[in-house]
């Protein structure tokens, strides 16, 4: 099929599969297979050559993740995908694909722990530094660049604290300067932001979250050109390991059958919640890039669909009421992860973010106040009816 003349949800669906290639299965089969045999030792050689194309060893290929990276590329808007056992082996095959020792990484000012993480690691070990920036203007993105800067690394909205950056302006600063810009877009998946389009070189996505949508799977996702895409892939997809199992792959092929209807359930509900935790008196502040009064609301009208269904929020009082306010919660789990059909809340300083020093949480905007909420498919009415009720303990 011609995937590009199809929308959103229809390609959700259908792209990067002809049922007629795989015994006329109407959902894509599971090649639950290490290995795959060759006729002779000379197609085999070929197929090791890169003469011939087809399968070898699932760790370097399987039908059931081609399907996979094929369709989320289509999704994307990029001309290649690779899929991961995990967001942060996507996200480390990315960072240590793309740069070599001495390197300097530019990160926007939110990132989540666990790359925070990782970018501490490879400075310790491989002289790979990075710097945290706003990248709110030409000035401050350039006041950190270093001849030796070789990437720039942005979650937008951010992970937790939802600051919003504009992918256009640092990728009109990053290419006169031949510097790989890389998004992760896991808060937004491609429903609702595709960065490529917008002239980003490498998009990310932990796969776990909006684009499994049912909370029972780890996976991560890359989208980019094939050049970049095809040096990771034989590199350190294929050195390190990290890749998905057929079985994992088969389940966010399911999930995005259905990603265009949750994100808009997502997005309606996240939505009345915000205005509802605008206005009650026991809220500080509230996070969410489809609020007029957000800062950055002008960026989320130009680069986003919809305002997402993550909330983060402050409530007014001690770090103890805050606890308070989260124990007293019936409905909705303590829980880390987003995107699931259950409404989720955690909090950033203790949990997520919890790696990341004080000062430099601190630094990003996370207070011990704040609360990330991951609205679900719920009626909005019953989850609100359960923040209200907790809030009223504190």
């Amino acid at each position: 099929m011609k995937e590009k003349e199809y929308q959103f949800a229809t390609k959700a669906i259908h792209a990067g599969y002809d049922p007629n290639k795989h015994q006329n299965s109407l959902t894509p089969p599971i090649y639950q297979t290490s290995t795959f045999t060759f006729p002779t030792v000379e197609h085999g050689a070929n197929r090791f050559a890169g003469i011939d194309e087809g399968y070898i060893y699932s760790r370097l290929g399987n039908p059931t993740v081609t399907v996979l990276e094929e369709r989320i590329a289509q999704l994307e808007g990029g001309e290649a995908a690779l899929a991961f056992s995990s967001g942060m082996a996507a996200i480390s095959a990315v960072l240590i694909g793309i740069t070599k020792a001495n390197d300097h990484i530019i990160c926007s000012k939110g990132i989540y722990g666990c790359t925070f993480g990782l970018l501490q690691l490879l400075k310790e070990k491989y002289k790979i530094d990075h710097t945290f920036s706003e990248l709110c203007s030409e000035e401050d993105i350039l006041a950190q660049m270093k001849e030796t800067t070789s990437c720039i690394f942005i979650e937008t909205p951010m992970n937790p604290t939802m600051n919003l950056i504009d992918l256009e302006k640092v990728v009109s600063i990053a290419k006169e300067r031949n510097i790989k810009v890389v998004v992760d877009n896991t808060f937004c998946s491609p429903y609702l932001q595709t960065p490529i389009k917008l002239g980003c070189d490498l998009v990310i996505h932990s796969g776990t979250k909006y684009i499994g949508g049912h909370g029972d799977v780890i996976a991560g996702l890359i989208v980019g050109y094939k050049n970049t895409i095809n040096s990771l892939k034989k590199t350190t997809q294929k050195d390190i390991g990290g890749v998905i199992s057929p079985f994992d792959a088969w389940l966010l092929l399911r999930g995005l059958k259905t990603l265009a209807v949750r994100m808009d359930r997502h997005c309606e509900n996240a939505e009345k919640i915000a205005m509802k935790l605008k206005e009650h008196p026991k809220v500080k502040a509230i996070y969410y890039p489809k609020d007029p009064d957000h800062s950055q609301y002008q960026i989320m009208k130009k680069q986003m669909k919809n305002g997402g269904g993550l909330i983060s929020f402050e409530v007014k009082g001690t770090f103890e009421d805050a606890v308070k306010f989260v124990n007293h919660l019936k409905l909705i789990p303590i829980a880390v992860s987003l995107g699931d059909a259950e409404t989720l809340i955690q909090h950033p300083a203790s949990m997520t973010h919890a790696v990341v020093p004080a000062h430099i949480r601190k630094e990003m905007g996370i207070s011990d106040m704040l609360m990330r909420l991951s609205v679900g498919l719920e009626a909005w009415e019953d989850i609100w009816e359960d923040i209200q009720s907790a809030l009223n303990h504190i």
